[in-house]
């Protein structure tokens, strides 16, 4: 019976199970990720080679005029040495980790989730997947309130793959598009779009792309021609959250 068991445990037929629990499903770009993973063994003896994390979200990239859907990995974090699962014995493995400041926020079509892994010798390795929900930090709210003060609101947001040149670690962005339904920028811009680039907990890179309307015979030929649309990039700090609204609006001031 235990050779049977042995061998239905190496394609995954009661081999040990695998439950990560979260303190907190919601958490904040920088933050720390807090929680236990549950390991059961199952009915036979097993080598528990290794425990992992990793961290995932989801972003689009175009293929051929095709828009293809992928995952991307963000971080992994190792949490445990090798170790012998008895049968039906349970473990509790806590762990703590810090969420990379350039992890994409749950909004629009962006997801996010904890993948945890085991890999156990000779047999088909448990996984367990956790959907969280990643909130920006502050500088982050800062700036998109003060587009919202200056009469803009959320029109799209999403993960899109980018050229080495315009992304950092990851191979894609997370764009927020933007558009002004009332205020002093009304009926000036189709849209704009903004990505973030946190350096640290108290500085980010910010790149705004304005795209104007257009106006008459001259503004449908600048739209045709991609002339329309301006790139601006500029660096804040906490220090600069009190003047933010009056920054963003000397920089779309300048590009109307």
């Amino acid at each position: 019976m235990s050779f049977f068991n042995k061998i239905l445990a190496s394609v995954g037929i009661g081999s040990s199970k695998v439950d990560t629990k979260l303190t907190h499903s919601s958490i904040r770009v920088g933050e720390d990720v807090e929680g236990i993973v549950e390991v059961t063994g199952g009915s036979v003896e097993q080598a528990i080679e290794e425990i992992y994390l990793t961290v995932n979200t989801n972003f689009e990239k175009e293929d051929d005029d095709r828009i293809i859907h992928t995952q991307a990995v963000i971080s992994t974090v190792k949490l445990n040495e090798p170790f012998i699962i008895m049968p039906g014995e349970k473990k509790t493995i806590p762990f703590q980790f810090t969420l990379p400041l350039d992890t994409p926020i749950s909004a629009g079509s962006t997801k996010v989730w904890i993948q945890t892994g085991i890999d156990i010798k000779g047999s088909v390795d448990p996984t367990d997947r956790d959907i969280v929900t990643i909130l920006p930090n502050q500088l982050m709210e800062e700036t998109l309130e003060a587009f919202q003060n200056l009469g803009f609101v959320m029109r799209k947001v999403k993960n899109e793959a980018a050229s080495y040149k315009i992304r950092k670690r990851l191979p894609f962005i997370q764009e927020f598009e933007l558009v002004p339904t009332e205020g002093p920028y009304y009926r000036k811009f189709d849209e704009v779009e903004v990505i973030f680039f946190p350096i640290s907990e108290t500085k980010m890179d910010v790149i705004i792309e304005v795209d104007r309307r257009s106006k008459g015979i001259t503004g449908l030929l600048t739209e045709a021609l991609d002339l329309d649309e301006s790139i601006i990039k500029f660096t804040i700090q906490m220090e600069d959250v009190p003047s933010l609204r009056e920054t963003i609006e000397d920089i779309l001031s300048n590009h109307t």
